[in-house]
């Protein structure tokens, strides 16, 4: 800029040779459009105390410089403090405001190394380089909206006719300050304006700080202006000051169009009084062809609108139709009135591609999809001739449909067309509860504040159901698989494809029927056919076990290889040494009464007799409340040796792994799943 100053300040000599008047025209040009970040325009260091090397002061103002690079380049104006008092430092960055967050992060990157040499062990400092401007001192200059001591820059080439240009600049000026200080929110405001009596144009340039109101800005810059007059006859002046600075030249010299133009001088240069008003961008000439586009344009634009609108609303209702609406489950009366087409899920998963597969369950796979609107989805495509038929389906779309709580998965529809049978849920973007509990590697994500967030939200779904919903659901398939968990690892149960409901005052009931995975079936229902809430009740007693164990109840899958889960638990609770089945990858990061209380909770949910099993509201209870004395556990179904009870063994020989079903005359037509293979099962990611 020095350099551009010192050629403005000389006239041109026509006598140079063309090369060299080309040569000199080619550095004007690269010094205008790539000013050099390092050349500073105005420097000042405070003199009046330093900093020793290796300080305390020096460490925070490290700091400090370091924040102001990183977070000012992007707003373009940045002020943070740091340490305490004596070695607290205040600081303060700004960039122009026509320049682009590349060219001011560059810029401060520059001026947060040079202020550190051209000011070593100095406490305070400026420097103002053109595109952007740095201040650190050990004096609190940021509680004040006051441009104390500017600094002013001239260009010394005088202009004719001062006393008019004079009034055009401070006319100009005064425009461009305005629209800087009420209607600019980066508190910046250029301009542009003619000046006749030269044919020459005057560009200016008004910035404050972003941290001031727009009354602040304008009087800061009205008291900056005064020294305008001082210097009527030279065509440049900059005045740099810490909460607003302006600038004007006879040059372009910001980027971008002007904010504001003002018209013609020629009044004034004819020495009248005319008042000028200024415009935000030109006025053309109002000829024949401007008219006649002024018409046009805002008709086909309004053409154009109108269309669009039309568009967009006839596609909102034709998508509404394919996309039901399940957020008021009292519009859910029937199947029909959630129903999904057939195209909208295969938009939604890409024609069910394997790149949006999630999992394969017993009767089906799980693809992800989004809806037009955004929705994230999940849906379970059953396989034709899959052992899952309509009335199951529909049971599960009409039962949990109606439900709305977080700890359950909901269900947004059905689709059933082209001998397709699809369920839409709500995505949940972590995998089933089994996927991380049981592995080996991935279960360490599950700490201990984790695992009873996991046991208290599956309890309170349980509770809804059983207690706090319009219906009362048993869900009959409570076990790990069936638990997903969401992005902060909160639980939802899924799969109601053999919820039953009761009605009245009904409390359990009877099937022939057997349905469920073995190791999570209380013993009335696997022998009886008896369910109730308390079948319910036992799952999650083994769930509660399993989650603290991390061990499966495999006591169905290999007795000569794996002790169940219940037998093992019951037999280091009578020994004394419960708190060993701990899973080890808990470490000691527990606290043992909530441990020991969960452990006590789960032992009681798999008592053998229904009656002594707690309500899940008492299991809430206990889970949140230590002031309720817990009873001691007696010993869970299906122990070996159990009284009265069918054991383990028995339960293996008359199971058939390959059918599902047991022999007749150990039950009527009991069908089930093993431990590895669920009916209805869905698999997230």
């Amino acid at each position: 800029m020095a350099c551009l100053q010192a050629l403005q300040s000389h006239p041109r000599d026509m006598s140079l040779p063309r090369s060299s008047m080309f040569l000199l025209l080619m550095l004007l040009l690269s010094l205008l459009s790539s000013p050099a970040l390092s050349d500073t325009i105005y420097q000042s260091c405070e003199t009046t105390s330093n900093y020793t090397t290796n300080s305390t002061y020096q460490s925070n103002l490290s700091t400090l410089l370091s924040s102001l690079y990183s977070n000012g380049s992007v707003p373009g104006f940045y002020e943070n403090t740091v340490g305490s008092v004596p070695d607290k430092v205040y600081g303060l960055v700004l960039c122009r405001g026509d320049q682009n967050v590349t060219a001011c992060r560059s810029c401060l990157d520059v001026a947060r190394q040079d202020v550190i040499q051209l000011c070593p062990n100095n406490k305070g400092a400026n420097v103002w380089y053109d595109p952007c401007f740095l201040r650190y001192s050990n004096q609190n200059f940021l509680s004040s909206t006051v441009n104390s001591n500017p600094a002013i820059l001239v260009n010394t080439q005088s202009v004719a006719e001062p006393d008019k240009f004079n009034k055009l600049v401070v006319q100009l000026m005064d425009m461009i300050a305005q629209y800087a200080s009420y209607n600019s929110s980066r508190r910046l405001g250029t301009g542009e304006a003619n000046f006749s009596a030269t044919n020459t144009t005057i560009y200016g340039l008004t910035q404050c700080t972003q941290d001031l109101t727009g009354d602040q800005c304008y009087r800061c810059l009205i008291d900056a202006f005064n020294v305008i007059s001082s210097l009527a006859d030279k065509r440049g002046l900059r005045v740099l000051g810490m909460r607003c600075n302006f600038r004007y030249d006879l040059y372009p010299f910001y980027e971008g169009k002007s904010m504001v133009l003002l018209p013609s001088s020629s009044s004034q240069s004819n020495g009248t009084n005319t008042t000028t008003t200024p415009t935000v961008e030109e006025e053309g000439n109002k000829n024949n062809t401007g008219i006649v586009l002024g018409i046009v344009i805002p008709l086909v634009i309004a053409f154009l609108l109108i269309c669009t609108i039309c568009i967009c609303f006839w596609r909102r209702r034709r998508m509404a139709k394919k996309v039901p609406d399940t957020s008021d489950p009292e519009q859910i009366t029937s199947v029909e009135s959630i129903l999904f087409d057939l195209s909208t899920l295969r938009d939604a998963t890409e024609n069910f591609s394997s790149e949006n597969k999630l999992g394969q369950g017993g009767f089906g796979a799980v693809y992800k999809g989004v809806l037009y609107d955004g929705r994230k989805i999940a849906v379970k495509r059953l396989l034709t001739g899959s052992g899952q038929g309509f009335g199951e389906l529909k049971n599960e779309l009409v039962l949990v449909a109606k439900l709305q709580h977080r700890n359950l998965v909901r269900v947004l529809g059905v689709c059933l067309e082209e001998q397709e049978k699809m369920l839409v849920y709500e995505y949940v973007p972590n995998r089933s509860l089994d996927t991380i509990l049981f592995d080996s590697i991935q279960h360490e994500q599950l700490d201990w504040g984790r695992r009873y967030k996991i046991i208290s939200g599956i309890a309170r779904g349980l509770l809804y159901l059983h207690e706090d919903s319009q219906l009362k659901i048993i869900h009959r398939d409570l076990k790990a698989s069936n638990i997903l968990l969401d992005e902060d690892m909160n639980p939802k149960i899924s799969d109601f494809g053999f919820a039953r409901l009761f009605g009245g005052d009904q409390t359990r009931g009877t099937t022939s029927r057997v349905v469920g995975t073995f190791g999570y079936m209380a013993p009335e229902y696997v022998m009886r056919g008896q369910y109730s809430a308390k079948s319910d009740i036992f799952s999650f007693g083994v769930l509660v076990l399993e989650i603290l164990t991390g061990r499966k109840n495999s006591n169905f899958l290999d007795t000569e290889l794996a002790e169940d889960l219940l037998s093992y638990a019951w037999e280091h609770w009578t020994q004394g040494t419960i708190t060993e089945i701990l899973d080890p990858s808990l470490g000691d990061q527990w606290p043992r009464s909530e441990a020991l209380r969960c452990i006590q909770i789960g032992l009681l949910c798999v008592q053998e007799d229904p009656a002594s099993r707690p309500s899940m509201s008492m299991v809430v209870l206990m889970l949140n409340s230590y002031s309720v004395s817990l009873q001691a556990p007696s010993k869970p179904a299906f122990c070996v040796g159990l009284t009265g009870g069918m054991d383990s063994d028995a339960l293996q020989k008359g199971y058939n792994f390959s059918t599902g079903e047991f022999d007749q005359s150990l039950a009527k037509s009991i069908r089930m799943t093993t431990n590895e293979v669920s009916i209805s099962e869905m698999e997230p990611i």
